[in-house]
């Protein structure tokens, strides 16, 4: 098949145009603006002969030749230092961005996958998460720029669906690492790995009982493929790890696994972060037979050994 990848230059979007060109036998266009994705993430397919590279933003209408079977939407920034920089940018690749690729969808009869994020249920009042519940978001808050642009991206892939019978698919993807992190990117897992290699103190945000449910990248990717060629199921279907960690007990077996002598130190809780998170995968187990196999210390080692080499 010939795939689109939006945001494939991306932490897992890279991750994904390498599966689908090595595992699956596509040919993968990567579309990206570049604000948070990397060439550098792309360096050992980017000769692959059945795979190119356009530098795109999906805020304006995508102009691409060829006919598509299927389109990976996951062009927005992900990480809270990111999608914060320019809030307002990050609203349009979510809203303006997804009626781009909607619409290119459209076009070229493509069935098209929506990215969307756990972050649609905000700080939850439910615990695990299914993708029944309704979420408790902050619409005012400093993280509605992703939070609710992620909503109003499921809401107009629904409406597309239901108004040309477009064929889609919706995952709420839930915390998630491995290599190609962006060293810079604020989220916890390279966070406190980078500062542990570095003997750093070690940065917990509250008090560090807050929870969190951490799936790695290639079980991710793995869902990814399962859900976009089901027949049938749009989703919307959570994926993620739902064994769950506490923030310290992620940065104890960090600070273990890399002998580090880095200290802790603790900063106020930024606002609307969320308490909890831990995804009920009832719905991944039964449509798609899928569940992650790497457990959290077996992919900590993978994503130390990467940064290490970085």
């Amino acid at each position: 098949m010939k795939i689109l990848v939006t945001g494939g230059a991306g932490f897992i979007g890279s991750h994904l145009c390498r599966y689908l060109l090595e595992e699956n036998g596509d040919e993968v266009v990567c579309l990206d603006n570049f604000f948070t994705g990397k060439r550098k993430n792309l360096k050992e397919i980017m000769s692959h002969p059945r795979f190119k590279v356009i530098p795109h933003d999906i805020t304006r209408p995508l102009k691409i030749k060829g006919d598509f079977d299927q389109v990976y939407n996951l062009a927005c920034p992900a990480s809270p230092i990111h999608y914060q920089f320019d809030p307002i940018e990050t609203a349009k690749a979510s809203t303006i961005g997804a009626i781009n690729v909607l619409e290119f969808a459209r076009l070229n009869g493509a069935r098209v996958l929506q990215a969307s994020t756990s972050e649609v249920y905000g700080d939850p009042l439910e615990h695990p998460q299914k993708e029944s519940y309704k979420g408790n978001v902050n619409t005012l808050g400093p993280r509605a720029c992703y939070d609710e642009g992620k909503r109003v991206a499921e809401t107009l892939f629904m409406d597309y669906h239901r108004s040309y019978n477009l064929p889609i698919r919706i995952v709420r993807i839930f915390n998630t690492y491995g290599p190609n992190m962006d060293v810079n990117d604020g989220r916890v897992v390279s966070n406190f790995i980078i500062q542990a290699l570095d003997n750093k103190p070690i940065t917990i945000y509250g008090t560090g009982n807050q929870t969190r449910s951490f799936c790695y990248v290639s079980d991710l990717i793995r869902g990814l493929h399962k859900m976009m060629n089901n027949p049938a199921f749009i989703g919307p279907v959570n994926l993620g790890n739902p064994n769950e960690f506490t923030i310290l007990e992620l940065a104890e077996k960090i600070l273990k696994m890399t002998g580090s002598n880095s200290n802790l130190i603790f900063n106020p809780l930024p606002e609307d972060d969320p308490k909890v998170r831990k995804p009920d995968i009832t719905l991944a187990l039964e449509k798609l037979s899928w569940k992650p196999e790497i457990l959290l210390d077996e992919g900590l080692i993978k994503t130390i050994a990467y940064f290490k080499s970085i």
